[in-house]
């Protein structure tokens, strides 16, 4: 799982995102996720950080 932060204008929304469950991020300007289910988010997160996030959240898991 990995911590993002929704695209809100009146407030910072952190949300933990399976992110297994990713197929796609684009940059739309807004970063887009879309996950297999169909489902789409939109975040504050730019993609390369949504990228190191999910580096780093799988190094810990299978650097054990």
């Amino acid at each position: 799982m990995i911590k993002l932060t929704r695209l809100n204008k009146n407030k910072k929304q952190t949300f933990m995102l399976n992110c297994d469950l990713i197929e796609t991020v684009e940059e739309l300007p807004d970063t887009t996720i879309k996950l297999v289910n169909g489902n789409r988010y939109v975040v504050e997160d730019p993609v390369n950080e949504v990228i190191s996030k999910v580096i780093a959240f799988k190094r810990s898991i299978y650097s054990k």
